[in-house]
């Protein structure tokens, strides 16, 4: 029986593995190093993220990505966005260097069972664990308008759906979103000679400015401080002071990780979408049919006023949203033995254990516990640091996946899962 179990080896879970490994513990991690980065981003995209944001957290800090990078001649500079491509090879770096052999096989079902919990692989073995981590990151949590749904992936998908943007050269295509992801997508489907339009709800598209100088005067800096989430006190505590964000009471957090960090493109992409994409803020889907060219959109803006366009193909970059219920890995016992947030996301209490003793969560599904910070990969590095002592304190005090509170039973929404917390693109991006 493992002391740990990891679930999946996007940049949480390989941190969280390499923490673990150093502290000695009996550790097996599934999943396919950086398979988000690798299956899901088209390639010419960069990271939003700096730089010096954007390692994977080894205990020592010797793996950062600026340290990958030199060894290729290829400098990490403040400023300079890193293209997808070397990040995720910068992820396999550090696996190799980093973490045990990474079981490449997947987690399909996890249930709890007497002093631990049991864990299905892709071809039927069952791995046996006192506690188990999830780092499942992203897509589990694709967030679709429902007016786009029953279309089928020949007319819509999630920008997340796309590794490859090619098959959209010469068509009409409509993205949904006025974030990065969307704004990003849009850049490289007209340079590809992709008809290109953005349609967005908000009133105008939001832009993030050039990073200020990383050496300026002690005054500017005090005025605005550098941070993992961009310059800003509020930025700062958000990326550097995960642990005291956890203390804020439950409906605070959840307040500001639903409204923090809102939709914004980079910079560095805002001259790209500007020449060559169509731009519709202002507008809203209320409904949509297939067409004799693909998808034909029923659209409202900002004074009501109605209108139609027809397209080939709708991408929604439209995010994510974490879920207690999108946890279909989960035995139904064990998915339903979560308590959840107001916002449906499980809470998620010291050392990043959820309120099924043993059972500990990173990344993304833990943003309404400890902030902004976990959509980002920057929020590795405190995750992975506090996580493992969390397991380390579970393992001394006894796992409990086979101590299951039942539903509506005597575990209290939030109850006692935010006393005593410690002290952290995409996602992560």
């Amino acid at each position: 029986m493992y002391d740990l179990l990891v679930v999946g080896a996007g940049p949480y879970g390989l941190s969280i593995a390499s923490h673990a490994a150093a502290a000695g513990l009996g550790l097996r991690v599934l999943g396919r190093p950086m398979a988000s980065w690798r299956d899901h981003m088209p390639r010419g995209m960069f990271l939003k993220s700096e730089p010096w944001a954007s390692s994977l957290s080894d205990p020592g800090g010797r793996l950062r990505l600026e340290t990958y990078c030199a060894g290729r001649g290829v400098a990490a500079r403040h400023g300079e966005p890193i293209p997808v491509e070397m990040f995720a090879s910068y992820g396999l770096w550090f696996a190799r260097n980093a973490v045990p052999d990474v079981d490449e096989r997947m987690a399909v079902h996890v249930r709890g069972r007497p002093g631990g919990f049991e864990v299905l692989t892709d071809d039927g073995e069952v791995l046996r664990a006192r506690t188990v981590a999830l780092a499942v990151g992203v897509m589990p949590f694709v967030e679709l308008p429902a007016a786009l749904n029953g279309l089928g992936p020949e007319r819509v998908s999630h920008s997340s759906r796309h590794a490859d943007l090619s098959r959209f050269r010469g068509g009409d295509v409509t993205v949904i979103g006025g974030g990065q992801a969307a704004l990003e997508t849009a850049a490289l489907l007209a340079e590809q000679g992709t008809r290109t339009r953005v349609l967005a709800r908000a009133a105008g598209l939001s832009w993030n400015d050039v990073p200020p100088a990383w050496e300026r005067p002690w005054w500017r800096s005090a005025r605005a401080p550098h941070s993992g989430l961009g310059c800003g006190w509020r930025n700062w505590f958000y990326a550097e002071r995960p642990g005291l964000f956890h203390r804020l009471p439950e409906p605070t957090r959840v307040r500001i990780t639903a409204g923090a960090l809102g939709p914004a493109g980079a910079w560095w992409v805002r001259d790209r979408v500007d020449r060559a994409v169509e731009l519709m803020p202002g507008h809203e889907v209320t409904s949509a049919h297939r067409s004799g060219i693909g998808v034909r959109l029923e659209t409202v803006d900002r004074d009501g006023r109605r209108a139609r366009l027809e397209t080939g193909h709708v991408i929604a970059a439209t995010g994510f949203r974490a879920r207690r219920e999108r946890l279909g890995l989960l035995d139904d016992e064990l998915r339903a033995s979560l308590v959840a947030l107001s916002d449906g996301a499980p809470a998620i209490g010291r050392g990043f254990e959820s309120s099924v003793p043993g059972l500990f969560m990173a990344g993304l599904i833990t943003a309404s516990a400890y902030g902004p910070a976990m959509r980002f990969v920057h929020g590795a590095g405190f995750t992975a640091d506090t996580l493992v002592r969390g397991v380390r304190r579970r393992l001394r005090t006894g796992p409990g996946g086979g101590r299951i509170p039942a539903p509506g039973g005597n575990l209290r929404q939030g109850e006692g899962l935010r006393q005593g917390s410690d002290l952290g693109h995409g996602t992560g991006r």
